[in-house]
């Protein structure tokens, strides 16, 4: 019996980190989806970005890059996302991408990502936004987007993060009154998780940001990303195959 040629995803993964990140921010975080891949009888190809730079780096410069990215009305330069770009046109150019964004990465991310699919660049993607500011969805884009946000054991948002900026918009009633819809611009999937811990622990994998009964902080948003992202782009992938 011939052995059975191994498979590659067929959307390629980047990994983006906020400000002031470590290198080994994403280490774990790109074994256990390596990991799931693997089980699921693929390999995948995944890279880490730092569109902002990283804990090297000026912290208060990098800061500044993210709040000029969260600007809403302007024609500004999208630093983050030009950043990005530049790497992902030159590795990923007509292949499909998913986007895994952390804090001012998920800003970056959804930017790279609507710039490079209206130039062509890349035929389709998706993003997830893991502790990410609050930034505006163009509405034909809110369901390729999924966000990702701390809560506690009482499910109140844990992540000071994600209560900066805003998705808000002017919307009209029935009666056609203005009024402000704060969801107006929000991604389609939202999705608390119940963390040990806050906006620098997703990632976390030792005590004590472990559940006894959940498991530890990684893997609540692994199993998150998987469930609701990668593994149905994986089966997509798998059928047409």
């Amino acid at each position: 019996m011939q052995p059975q040629a191994e498979v590659t995803f067929g959307w390629d993964i980047y990994l983006l980190a906020g400000v002031g990140s470590s290198r080994t921010i994403f280490t774990e975080c790109m074994k256990d989806l390596q990991r799931r891949y693997a089980e699921s009888g693929m390999s995948s190809r995944i890279r880490v970005l730092y569109p902002y730079g990283d804990h090297t780096q000026n912290l208060y410069y990098q800061l500044l890059k993210v709040r000029k990215d969260l600007y809403r009305l302007r024609k500004a330069v999208q630093s983050g996302a030009k950043a990005a770009s530049e790497h992902i046109r030159q590795l990923s150019a007509g292949r499909p991408v998913l986007f895994i964004g952390h804090s001012g990465g998920g800003v970056a991310a959804y930017q790279a990502a609507v710039m490079l699919g209206q130039e062509g660049v890349i035929p389709d993607w998706r993003v997830v936004q893991i502790g990410s500011p609050r930034l505006p969805i163009h509405e034909a884009y809110a369901d390729k987007v999924h966000c990702i946000v701390a809560v506690d054991e009482k499910g109140y948002c844990a992540d000071y993060i994600t209560r900066l900026g805003s998705w808000g918009g002017i919307s009209r009633n029935r009666f056609g009154i203005p009024f402000w819809d704060r969801d107006k611009y929000a991604p389609k999937h939202i999705i608390p998780i119940r963390t040990i811990g806050g906006h620098q622990h997703y990632f976390r994998i030792e005590a004590p940001f472990v559940h006894p009964e959940r498991g530890t902080n990684l893997g609540l948003v692994t199993d998150t990303i998987w469930e609701q992202v990668a593994s149905n782009l994986g089966r997509t992938i798998s059928g047409m195959l």
